[in-house]
């Protein structure tokens, strides 16, 4: 099965388009966040969304939200006010997925694994991207056609 599944990564990245409406969202799985693939990866598949290190914003319409509801940033740190960027095609806007000031982007961006948590930065300017899994399609090539079945 694992040897089955590296073939499937080997070949050239994917391309993905609006899972609605098929407009090409200029996303490649290159951007993926691969690195909780093994502690997060199943969490972030049950709850159907992938994470991703950039997105060409120009490809959607974007809407800023403010809540104000407790949430965990880790297991021993809260916060109350959430900030999130709602991203939405920009063709049917259908909503593809949300951006995140990524508060412990350091930790995601970096190949030192053992960074302690006063290196972090709560200015960071870095976005961390969740794309709901459900609003994507595969495209065939990088134009952005989609796979037709």
């Amino acid at each position: 099965m694992a040897r089955a599944l590296d073939g499937c990564y080997s070949a050239k990245d994917v391309a993905y388009s609006c899972g609605y409406c098929g407009y090409a969202l200029n996303l490649s799985s290159s951007t993926r966040n691969t690195a909780n693939i093994g502690s997060k990866y199943g969490k972030q598949i049950r709850k159907g969304v992938v994470s991703f290190f950039a997105v060409d914003e120009n490809r959607f319409t974007q809407t800023d939200e403010v809540s104000c509801t407790p949430y965990f940033r880790s297991r021993s740190s809260w916060g109350f006010f959430r900030r999130r960027t709602r991203l939405l095609c920009r063709k049917c806007n259908g909503h593809i997925g949300n951006a995140y000031d990524d508060e412990d982007s350091a930790l995601y961006h970096s190949s030192d694994d053992t960074l302690a948590s006063s290196e972090v930065s709560c200015t960071s300017s870095r976005k961390k991207y969740v794309i709901k899994i459900n609003a994507l399609q595969p495209s065939s090539d990088d134009s952005g056609v989609p796979f037709s079945q």
